[in-house]
C-alpha cells in the first residue's frame, strides 16, 4: 500500500472528475486498534473551479448506509452541494460499509471502536491533507458516533470546529429491553445471526455487525448507559463546549424530536442551535428520518440552513429560536 501520508499507510484508490467536481477516494490503514486489518475508505469531494481547498467538512453516514447517503452516483446530495459552495468535503465509510472492506473482527465492531479509533484517525488525516480543523456532520448513528467520540474525549477542539447531529438520540426508552429475560434473549439471537441484514430488515443497502446490536442492548438495558464500562460518554458530553447544531424532524418516529433535543441539551456548548423540521417551524412538510437530508424539500429548505451554520456557526435569525417539541 503506497502512502500519501506521514501518519500511516494510505492508498489513493481513484481520482476522478464527476462533472464540475473532483472525487478522490483514499483507503486508510491506521493500525491503531486491536484489529490491525481495519481499513477505511474516505472520499474527498472538491470543486473543479477552486484552486485551493476550502474549510474541511466530514460527513458521517448512519446505520445500514454508506457514502451514497451524502453523495449519489449522479453527483447530487448534501456532499456535492457543500463542495460546490467551496468546502473541502470528506465522506468516510465505516468498517465494512461501502468501499471499506470488512475487517477480520467485523462481527464484533462497535460504536466504541468507531469513536475511539476510527474517527480520530480520519481527523488526523483530513487535518494533515487540508491544514485546517474540520466541521463534522453526522446522521443517525453517524451523529451518535460523533457524540460518543466527543463525550469520550477521543475528539476535541484540536480536531473539531463544530458538530452537527441530524436525527441522533440515545434517550428513547424501549421498555421490553428493561426486562432481563428479553435482553438475554436478544443477545442470544444476535450472537446466532452474526450480522444484521439491511436488505432483509428493509433498513438500507448495508449490513451491520452483531457487536453494534449487542452494544445497543447494553445502552438500553435495565442499568444501561451511553458509554463504556470505564468511560461514561453521556457524562462527558456535559464537558463539551464546542459549537453544536442538532436537527430533528416532526415526522421522525425512529428518533423523535424530544430525544434528539435531550442529546443536544446534554452538551455545554457556548454556541449551539436546535432545530425541529416541521410545519410548526415554517417548513413545507414534517420531514422524516431520511427525508430531513435526502429529499427535494431538504435540498431547498434544509441544505441552505446547513450551509449557513457552517459559515456562521449560527442559524438564520428566523430559526434562531428553537421550536418547542
Amino acid at each position: 500500500m503506497q502512502s500519501s501520508s506521514e501518519l500511516f499507510p494510505v492508498a489513493l484508490v481513484s481520482a476522478e472528475l464527476r462533472g464540475d467536481l473532483t472525487e478522490d477516494v483514499y483507503r486508510l490503514k491506521p493500525n491503531n486498534s486491536p484489529d490491525s486489518s481495519v481499513e477505511l475508505a474516505l472520499t474527498r469531494l472538491g470543486s473543479l473551479g477552486r484552486k485551493a481547498a476550502g474549510v474541511p467538512v466530514i460527513l458521517l453516514h448512519g446505520s445500514f448506509s454508506n457514502r451514497r447517503f451524502w453523495y449519489s452516483p449522479k453527483a447530487a446530495g448534501l456532499g456535492p452541494y457543500l463542495a460546490r459552495a467551496g468546502f473541502d468535503v470528506w465522506i468516510p465509510e465505516m468498517r465494512g460499509h461501502g468501499l471499506s472492506p470488512r475487517n477480520l473482527n467485523y462481527e464484533r465492531n462497535r460504536v466504541a471502536d468507531y469513536a475511539r479509533f476510527d474517527l480520530p484517525a480520519i481527523a488526523r488525516f483530513v487535518i494533515e491533507q487540508n491544514g485546517s480543523r474540520p466541521h463534522w456532520l453526522g446522521h443517525s448513528l453517524g451523529g451518535i458516533t460523533l457524540a460518543a467520540a466527543l463525550g469520550g474525549g477521543y475528539l476535541g477542539e484540536a480536531e473539531v470546529v463544530s458538530a452537527g447531529l441530524f436525527g441522533s438520540q440515545i434517550s428513547r426508552v424501549y421498555w421490553p429491553l428493561k426486562m432481563p429475560p428479553v435482553e438475554w434473549s436478544g443477545r442470544f439471537l444476535l450472537k446466532r445471526m452474526g450480522v444484521l441484514s439491511g436488505s432483509r430488515l428493509r433498513r438500507g443497502p448495508e449490513d451491520e455487525p452483531m457487536g453494534l446490536g449487542l452494544e445497543a442492548l447494553r445502552w438500553y438495558g435495565l442499568f444501561g448507559r451511553f458509554g463504556e464500562r470505564d468511560n461514561d460518554w453521556w457524562a462527558g458530553l456535559a464537558k463539551v463546549t464546542l459549537p453544536v447544531l442538532a436537527v430533528s424532524a416532526e415526522g421522525d418516529h425512529q428518533d423523535p424530536p424530544w430525544a434528539c433535543r435531550k442529546l443536544f441539551e446534554q452538551f455545554s456548548s457556548e454556541r449551539g442551535a436546535y432545530l425541529c423540521l416541521g410545519r410548526r417551524a415554517g417548513f413545507s412538510e414534517q420531514f422524516g428520518h431520511v427525508e430531513m437530508l435526502v429529499s427535494k424539500a431538504a435540498q431547498s429548505e434544509v441544505w441552505p440552513l446547513v450551509l449557513h451554520w457552517l459559515e456562521h456557526l449560527s442559524l438564520p435569525d428566523r430559526h434562531q429560536k428553537t421550536t418547542p417539541d
